[in-house]
């Protein structure tokens, strides 16, 4: 029996900026990583996000980032390691406090965009995240990139980590995601990523830009919310996991089954 936990990144609306389509897509998934204020979101936006989850009874997660709201959170910064792990634990700190208004509890943090992407190489900035995460609460699960330093890390440190794969991004031949500047960095057709995540799942490989095969053992797939067919993404993704008998369940559910 096949399981997966269905993820995508919300809550990174801000004051009159609105972005995605959260009420539609929480829905549909098993777990939200939801924008802590940084790169995106604001207080009210959590509140609101926090309770969209409670009533859905979607899983929800932190989903920090670089103080870089222009640039989205995907400008790579230089930060020391004490940097990093404070601002891990400021964030995530603040959305736990609106899940603890509404009743429910964090399961897990996600870091956002470059610092993510900077923390799946950088063996002393995936510490750091790690260790503020274990710090504040060490029931928080770590979803980092497949096969990544983050996940190596955890491992060391002991922090319940979750293995994470894209729906809709390309990979390089080391694993790590084609950065965003790339041709092909985006998946951009539905039926393409829908065949991608099935073969990752079932087969526990994927092909990179260049074509070559990729080991990878997912135990969580994203399809980022702020991309414009990101519910399209999310319902044939769904259906198409229903139909393979691919059964879709929260984080730690999935993590229990190792």
């Amino acid at each position: 029996m096949y399981s997966i936990d269905l993820n995508s990144d919300l809550g990174e609306s801000f004051g009159a900026y609105k972005m995605g389509r959260d009420a539609d897509i929480i829905p549909l998934v098993s777990s939200a990583n939801v924008a802590c204020g940084f790169h995106a979101g604001d207080p009210t936006i959590m509140a609101k996000t926090a309770k969209l989850c409670k009533e859905s009874g979607a899983a929800i997660g932190a989903h920090p980032g670089f103080n870089d709201i222009v640039g989205f959170g995907r400008r790579n910064m230089n930060v020391s390691p004490e940097d990093a792990k404070n601002m891990i634990v400021y964030q995530v700190g603040a959305l736990d406090a609106f899940c603890k208004s509404v009743g429910i509890k964090l399961q897990h943090v996600k870091p956002h965009g470059a610092l993510y992407n900077m923390a799946a190489k950088d063996s002393a900035l995936a510490k750091a995240i790690c260790e503020g995460i274990y710090e504040y609460d060490s029931s928080l699960i770590l979803l980092g990139l497949a096969n990544s330093e983050m996940i190596a890390q955890a491992k060391q440190i002991g922090l319940p980590y979750a293995q994470e794969v894209f729906a809709d991004r390309a990979y390089e031949d080391d694993g790590t995601l084609v950065a965003r500047t790339k041709p092909g960095s985006m998946i951009k057709d539905e039926d393409e990523a829908v065949s991608r995540v099935i073969g990752m799942i079932k087969n526990r490989t994927v092909k990179s830009i260049n074509g070559n095969e990729i080991e990878i053992c997912p135990d969580s797939v994203c399809v980022h919310g702020d991309s414009e067919k990101a519910l399209l993404f999310v319902k044939k993704i769904r259906d198409a996991l229903t139909k393979e008998g691919i059964a879709i369940a929260p984080i730690h559910k999935i993590i229990s089954e190792r």
